[in-house]
Formats: C-alpha cells, sequence, structure tokens
C-alpha cells in the first residue's frame, strides 16, 4: 500500500520544475534570418519568459505547462511545429536548434520523431527527457506513469532519424529510473547548472551524457 501511495505521487510529481508561473502564449518578434534559430522548450510550471534557458535564443515557446500530462505534451508539440515552421518558410537556409529541459525535452523529443523525415538542417538538445531510452541507465520516467500521463508524453524512444540528438542525464529520475525516485526532485532541478546555456551545445552533436560520462548515441 505504501509503495502505491509513493507512486501516486509521484506521478503527480513527475516532471515538475518547481516553478509556479501562469502560463501564457504572447508574440514574439520575428527572429532574423542570419545565424542558427535557437528555440527552448521549458518544463512543468515554465513560462515562456521564465523557463531557465539562457544563451544566444531566438525563440522561447509558450504552452500549458501546469499538469505534466499528453495533452499538455501535444499542445507544446504543437507549438513548437507552428514556430519552427515560421521561421523556415520564412529563412529556408538557416539552420533550427532547439532545445528542451523535461516536460519540455519530451516535446522536442516528441517533435524530433514526428517530423524528422519532413524537416532537415536541424539538431536538438534533450536535457532531463521523460522519454529517454536506456542504455545507459534506464529508461526514462514517463515509461512507469504512461497509463497515467498518457501519450505522447508515455513511453521511450529513439525515433531521431537523421537529426543530431544531444541527450542529458545526471542522476535524475526522471530521464533515468534507475536513478531512484528518492532523487526527485532535488537532482532533477539541480543537476544540470551549464546545460541550459545554448551557447554550450553546437548545432552538431549526436550523443548522449549520462552521469557525468560521454556515450554515443
Amino acid at each position: 500500500m505504501r509503495t502505491r501511495r509513493i507512486a501516486a505521487a509521484a506521478a503527480g510529481l513527475l516532471l515538475t520544475a518547481g516553478l509556479s508561473v501562469a502560463q501564457e502564449s504572447t508574440a514574439q518578434a520575428a527572429a532574423p534570418c542570419e545565424g542558427t534559430y535557437t528555440i527552448v522548450v521549458g518544463g512543468t510550471g515554465s513560462s515562456w519568459n521564465n523557463d531557465g534557458f539562457t544563451g544566444n535564443i531566438q525563440q522561447h515557446v509558450g504552452y500549458p505547462t501546469q499538469i505534466p500530462n499528453g495533452a499538455s505534451a501535444r499542445a507544446g508539440v504543437n507549438e513548437l511545429n507552428r514556430l519552427v515552421r515560421d521561421q523556415r518558410a520564412a529563412c529556408p537556409g538557416q539552420h533550427v536548434k532547439m532545445a528542451g529541459y523535461s516536460l519540455g525535452a519530451a516535446v522536442v523529443h516528441t517533435w524530433v520523431t514526428e517530423n524528422w523525415q519532413s524537416f532537415d538542417n536541424v539538431n536538438a538538445i534533450l536535457i532531463a527527457d521523460p522519454k529517454r531510452q536506456g542504455p545507459p541507465g534506464a529508461n526514462g520516467g514517463a515509461v512507469p506513469f504512461g497509463g497515467v500521463i498518457g501519450a505522447p508524453l508515455a513511453g521511450a524512444d529513439r525515433f531521431f532519424g537523421n537529426v543530431p540528438v544531444k541527450t542529458i542525464c545526471h542522476w535524475d529520475y526522471v530521464c533515468d529510473e534507475s536513478a531512484g525516485i528518492w532523487t526527485y526532485p532535488n537532482n532533477h532541478i539541480r543537476n544540470y547548472p551549464e546545460d541550459f546555456n545554448m551557447d554550450h551545445h553546437n548545432d552538431s552533436a549526436s550523443e548522449q551524457w549520462y552521469n557525468g560520462a560521454w556515450y554515443p548515441a
């Protein structure tokens, strides 16, 4: 019985980033066509103007983040898709670098899975991705709670086609069940201090960083 209570509580907390800002979509200025178009997606409880990402960023994605479930992930995927395709229509030759954290990583993950065949010149950075597929380690936390949270947030895979994807997971239950549920939320919130700086990620990395060590993608 105690195990069931822990699991239920964890399902409710899963992917929470510790923020409580009300989510709103907002219009942002159109990005220029020069250089890389960098677009980021925050985690649960974040907003477009408070998602934790830093560096040279052209677009922050606004989507409903208060409840981490399949519906919120789908809304995020749809908004990410709209923004990057509008930018690509305006700037056909521009490279797109997209990144997400936690629930936002699941959004970017899903977008790549669904769009790699029809969208080129793009790469992705997934930080604490609940849809991360092991090894190394185990699958992300979206697997045991799949029946609660629903698609497309549920499950784990590496269906990235030819898109370069950099995955980062450090002693964190959200992206690695083997880390143990007791590591949440502390490790999930504190273990990525440098990774939110988008200037630290290049446009072509295809690799995994797991518990501080490098692994091939």
